[in-house]
């Protein structure tokens, strides 16, 4: 019988996130760091409108794009928040989570052969889905004397006449970098010198921590050239409500709504209803939310600085990423090691590319008690680990 799968799905690793997650599971006694999910409820009022939607017997089919009054919501709220205008009718759209999106505008946008620039340490799903639409992943390699900033000279070395894309992550996950303003027009300079594509997967705006957000769309020149990737998984803690969405130039968004219409028909209705009252009446829980983050954050940054880890200080998402390299370990040997002998699951740095090597992601989407308990069995181990060099 003939081989029946495709090559470059079989070709493609699975998450390196999903593995430690799948073993800790099953280990009694067992914390995990590495899963990017808020400890937080959803907001109680956003829960009773999706139960409410319910009772009314709003589960039909919306339109493909979603609903006329969340992408009209939306618009008002990144209009409101980071001065992004975009018409809710022809440059709006809701999907299946912000992963969704950066499918749907990869596929629309790319042709076989051109090439995507993208930064790692970064997202799993990137290299991925540039693979499955068959463009050319590029790798750029972020540093961490730069605190894992994208820099203009970096991205002008990895520009080739095929370069049509750059997907650009800030806050960034695994690193929690930021880009302020400044930093952000360099950037801009090249992509409209070079006439690139911006795919700008802002799922963790609302959780910055120096400064506000900055949207590279709002920078002069770039809303024409920029994809906006935005969802309620993180900000609002609503992960398995599964809602994203994409703003952008008309045409392309015509183009993710095509495939959107043949693939999915449309993001779950009773969702779309729940993340309107989300974006009108929570920004005082996502405020509290945020300062209890900041709060977990510079716990953290003090606790490994104590164990004597070198640790940048991120200022958004979710996430640290301390260096291992002292250690004389490998990231997977140590997110294995520790795992085994003290219980506790991270992510190892390579799981966002081979930059992460010598890092480790540990995400502080949990309770100060669990994180006290996580980190003092990681100090336990690094105390040992030392005691061996």
């Amino acid at each position: 019988m003939r081989n029946f799968l495709a090559n470059k799905v079989v070709d493609i690793q699975p998450s390196g996130i999903r593995k430690f997650f799948d073993i800790v599971s099953e280990m009694k006694d067992a914390i995990s760091l590495g899963v990017g999910e808020p400890d937080f409820d959803t907001p109680w009022n956003v829960r009773e409108e999706g139960i409410f939607s319910l009772e009314k017997g709003r589960t039909f089919y919306t339109s493909n794009a979603g609903l006329f009054e969340l992408r009209e919501e939306i618009c008002i709220y990144l209009n409101r928040r980071y001065s992004l205008r975009y018409d809710y009718l022809t440059e709006t759209i809701v999907t299946v989570g912000g992963s969704e999106a950066i499918d749907i505008a990869l596929r629309a946008t790319v042709n076989p052969g051109d090439e995507v620039i993208i930064p790692q340490p970064c997202y799993v799903s990137y290299e991925p889905c540039t693979i499955l639409a068959d463009a050319v992943p590029v790798i750029l390699d972020l540093k961490a004397e730069n605190d894992f900033k994208l820099t203009k000279q970096e991205l002008i070395d990895s520009i080739t006449d095929k370069t049509k894309i750059l997907i650009l992550a800030f806050p960034n996950n695994p690193t929690g970098a930021t880009m302020n303003k400044a930093e952000l027009e360099e950037i801009a300079e090249v992509i409209i010198e070079k006439d690139i594509l911006v795919i700008s997967d802002e799922i963790y705006s609302e959780l910055t921590y120096k400064g506000e957000h900055v949207s590279i769309a709002s920078l002069p020149g770039m809303r024409e050239r920029t994809i906006v990737i935005n969802g309620f998984s993180k900000s609002f803690a609503m992960t398995g409500w599964r809602l994203g969405y994409a703003v952008g130039p008309k045409d392309i968004i015509e183009q993710m709504t095509k495939i959107h219409q043949f693939a999915i028909m449309c993001a779950p209705t009773t969702s779309q209803y729940a993340a309107i009252e989300a974006m009108r009446n929570c920004d005082d829980a996502v405020a509290m939310m945020k300062d209890s983050y900041d709060q977990r954050r510079k716990f953290l940054i003090h606790t490994f600085r104590e164990m004597g880890l070198e640790c940048f200080e991120p200022f958004g998402a979710f996430y640290l990423f301390p260096s291992i390299k002292s250690l004389g370990m490998t990231s997977d040997e140590f997110a294995t090691e520790l795992l085994k002998e003290q219980k506790v699951a991270v992510v190892p740095g390579t799981a966002f590319g081979n930059s992460g090597e010598g890092f480790i992601r540990i995400s502080y989407a949990y309770s100060l008690d669990k994180l006290k308990e996580a980190t003092s069995r990681i100090g336990e181990f690094v105390k040992t680990r030392r005691e061996k060099l």
